[in-house]
């Protein structure tokens, strides 16, 4: 009987790592928002990191993370990190590449509550009158990464919270200047 238990245990071992293994190498969550905003005037908010607790889902999630800034304040070499509770972890961001007005690009470090890195790209295409915010992220899937995504679905959790932010962006680039 306990033979028949442990071989039941160890073929559904095999079948998990099996469907794991057979996952996606990469991942990419990428969302896109409308704004009544030239994109000179939504870039900033990208651009430098300390506008990011105005418009983050994340900054929401914890108003009390301990945040660090360092390098310039915007644009390549900017640094950002962050310490905070359960829902947002631990990690950082370095933005690699900026060109105003058209994207920029972030290397994106969580240490906890699991390691990873991601490239984060924003991208702002103006047309008429409008302009398109487009958030993407993407990261490599280590077999971990590939057996969490089995029962987490990176791209339901995640994209909500990328179309949360998008708006909370609008919101502050339509917004008259006082």
């Amino acid at each position: 009987m306990i033979k028949k238990i442990l071989a039941g245990l160890m073929l559904i071992l095999v079948v998990f790592a099996a469907a794991a293994a057979m996952q996606p190498d990469e991942f990419i969550v990428t969302r896109t928002a409308s704004m009544a905003a030239p994109a000179s005037s939504v870039f900033p908010y990208v651009n430098d990191f300390r506008k990011w607790e105005a418009w983050s889902p994340w900054a929401k999630m914890d108003p009390n993370a301990k945040n660090t800034f360092s390098g310039p304040e915007a644009g390549e070499g900017a640094y950002f990190k962050w310490e905070g509770n359960k829902d947002v972890g631990v990690g950082n961001m370095t933005i690699t590449e900026s060109r105003p007005n058209e994207h920029i690009r972030i290397r994106l470090v969580f240490e906890k509550p699991f390691p990873g890195v991601s490239d984060t790209l924003f991208s702002f295409k103006e047309q008429d009158g409008q302009t398109a915010v487009t958030w993407t992220m993407t990261g490599k899937n280590n077999f971990i990464g590939k057996a969490v995504s089995l029962v987490m679905n990176c791209d339901k959790m995640v994209g909500p919270q990328f179309e949360k932010g998008l708006a909370s962006m609008k919101a502050l680039a339509e917004t008259p200047a006082a």
